[in-house]
């Protein structure tokens, strides 16, 4: 069993703090950080997988009121991060933009510019509060 240094899953925890405020706050220079500029986004509904690159997801964020001015509850956690190597890692975390609940595969990488966000796979739960 491989193990690695543990300031890599304090850098990726700090990563995924950045990735939570960004989303909470609408923050695209924090999106800009923590992404990096080929990252791409994958979703399905079972039938279509829907893959969105970055700029489109920023346009997205940018587009819409942030949970922040919407005083919305935060539920954002972190699930596990596995690291496969000591440039690799995977981690699962849990968000909400109410009434929408994701459950995201954030695969991160370190490079030159540090640990970023290369690829996001998300689910989407929607509750109706009944």
């Amino acid at each position: 069993m491989n193990t690695y240094d543990h300031s890599d899953v304090t850098a990726i925890s700090h990563l995924l703090k950045d990735y939570f405020d960004g989303l909470y706050e609408g923050d695209l220079a924090k999106f800009e950080r923590v992404f990096h500029p080929a990252a791409h986004l994958y979703s399905t509904d079972g039938v279509t997988v829907t893959d969105l690159p970055r700029q489109d997801y920023f346009d997205m964020i940018a587009g819409r009121p942030a949970p922040a001015a919407q005083s919305l509850a935060r539920h954002d956690r972190i699930l596990s991060i596995q690291q496969a190597g000591p440039n690799t890692a995977l981690a699962t975390v849990q968000c909400a933009i109410p009434p929408r609940y994701f459950t995201d595969y954030l695969t991160v990488m370190k490079g030159p510019n540090g640990w970023q966000i290369v690829s996001k796979s998300f689910h989407t739960d929607v509750h109706d509060g009944a």
